[in-house]
């Protein structure tokens, strides 16, 4: 698809997935949209992207519909395709947590989706925004949106914090692998080999990150080392030290044991993270081992 002039989305009821495919659209190219039926002129025209519509899904002429799948075709839906074609897929399916719901919602209804979440068919009308219904209640009284109409410019803003939260998670990701370190923290007393695996993210260039723990978060996940890592210590947004997290509510961990350490300013009554003025590595380390549980109560070991 060449940078699109126009897009042309379906009449009638709107639905979220055409919706924030267009919202990313806009955002990317800022053409006009038209809903209405395409005809095989815009099919065939690569800079006029037709989503949600048309019984085709060819990316190279801007065609980006789904409901022609087989039914045993993986849940997916216009915004899934729109956001392949521009390589942000996979993240976007790893870190939005909504998106596979709503692939779901659109290609097998609101009965199996809720079957596939383990939730009462109610829980998903009850989910409902009045943001959410009035935003496409709007959008499906317009046969036409340009730049610089109240509607046009909000659904502008939501395409460009879902682009801007995509590159960030992006390049988070990619700065905590450069610049983290991996470590074992033996735990005293315990068996050869038994360590808390830490990633550790040291302050240097990090305070280019707007939320440090989360990029580390999201790193680990992106790694799958969801089974593996502990802690986590990255810089402390609010002062010239680190906090120090359990990942995942590991239950090996109670930071809550080391609160009366001078270096500790502020622990967690939960016992899920502190926040230290240490620096270095070695009394970093220490404190990891100094909030190790010997023995959770009622927890299955790791």
């Amino acid at each position: 698809m060449v940078d699109p002039n126009k897009i042309v989305t379906h009449p009638g009821g709107a639905h979220k997935d055409e919706l924030l495919a267009t919202c990313v659209l806009i955002a990317k190219h800022g053409c006009p949209i038209e809903r209405r039926n395409p005809t095989d002129a815009d099919l065939a025209d690569p800079a006029i992207a037709v989503l949600d519509v048309g019984g085709a899904h060819d990316p190279a002429l801007g065609n980006f519909d789904h409901h022609h799948f087989p039914r045993e075709h993986a849940p997916t839906c216009t915004l899934s395709l729109v956001l392949d074609h521009l390589g942000l897929y996979e993240d976007a399916k790893q870190f939005c947590d909504w998106l596979e719901p709503a692939e779901w919602f659109d290609s097998r209804g609101p009965n199996t989706t809720a079957e596939w979440l383990g939730v009462p068919r109610r829980a998903i009308s009850q989910l409902n925004s009045p943001i959410d219904i009035t935003l496409l209640r709007r959008f499906a009284s317009e046969s036409e949106l340009r730049p610089g109409h109240t509607l046009y410019e909000y659904m502008r803003f939501v395409g460009q914090d879902l682009l801007d939260f995509l590159k960030m998670v992006r390049d988070g990701i990619e700065m905590v692998e450069r610049k983290s370190e991996r470590w074992s923290v033996a735990v005293d007393g315990a068996a050869e080999g038994d360590t808390i695996e830490t990633i550790f993210l040291p302050r240097e260039d990090s305070q280019l990150l707007d939320e440090p723990s989360g990029n580390i978060a999201r790193y680990i996940r992106a790694k799958g080392l969801e089974r593996e890592i502990g802690a986590t210590v990255y810089p402390d947004r609010r002062g010239k030290g680190y906090g120090i997290s359990r990942y995942e509510d590991d239950p090996r961990l109670d930071f809550s044991r080391i609160e009366s350490e001078p270096d500790v300013h502020f622990a967690h009554k939960s016992g899920f993270m502190c926040k230290t003025t240490a620096i270095t590595p070695e009394r970093l380390q220490e404190l990891i081992r100094g909030a190790v549980v010997t023995e959770p109560a009622g927890q299955p070991a790791r």
